[in-house]
């Protein structure tokens, strides 16, 4: 399923559902352009702190957050350096995680580090209930420990009856996660390499 192509009436249906649990403050599960996600609003730190819970998530592990464009990333982030803007004109939307120092003011569990690492996602699901929800976490919807899922029957029942809305959407492209690349002083330090390769990345920082 690409932007371009409209939802069928059922997708519509558990979208719109999954966008007023959040609202309420409740945790969804939903699609991402590598694997099915756990999500929360940014906006409710007691709504992170539950979806922490659900998956068992390490408390001194921030969660990454999926925005709906990049006028919202560098409303989140205290300090851009310019190679970051290039970065997300080259990957953005897309499976490229950039962390960066956070703005005053956001939730701990997703900067308590200082930082908060963000991304706009390709997948169209996750693109529209972002645009319509704010900032959401983005965990992977798999319990810790376990391996991340493309498709909504293969996740853990445990999570599935933990959560207030799944949205299914067919299998997700899987693949490697996220590249998640931290930059400090404008210096590129990879945390996790992923879909995007470092070779792809280190290009952008030749000549900047």
């Amino acid at each position: 399923m690409t932007s371009t192509q409209p939802f069928p009436p059922s997708l519509v249906q558990a979208i719109d559902l999954a966008v007023r649990k959040l609202e309420e403050g409740g945790v969804i599960i939903y699609p991402t352009e590598t694997f099915y996600g756990l999500g929360a609003a940014v906006s409710n730190s007691a709504a992170l702190k539950r979806l922490a819970g659900i998956k068992g998530r390490e408390g001194n592990k921030p969660m990454p957050v999926i925005v709906p464009d990049v006028e919202t990333a560098l409303r989140l982030w205290s300090k851009v350096p310019e190679v970051a803007r290039l970065l997300m004109h080259r990957f953005w939307p897309g499976p490229l995680t950039i962390v960066l120092p956070a703005r005053p003011g956001l939730p701990f569990e997703v900067a308590h580090t200082g930082e908060v690492g963000l991304r706009v996602s390709s997948h169209p699901v996750a693109q529209q209930l972002a645009r319509r929800i704010g900032p959401i976490a983005a965990s992977s919807a798999n319990l810790a420990g376990s391996r991340e899922r493309t498709r909504v029957a293969e996740l853990d029942r445990a999570l599935l009856e933990a959560v207030d809305a799944v949205v299914d959407a067919g299998q997700t492209p899987g693949g490697p996660a996220s590249t998640v690349l931290r930059l400090t002083d404008g210096k590129p330090q990879i945390l996790r390499e992923g879909t995007i390769q470092r070779a792809l990345i280190e290009a952008c920082f030749v000549g900047s």
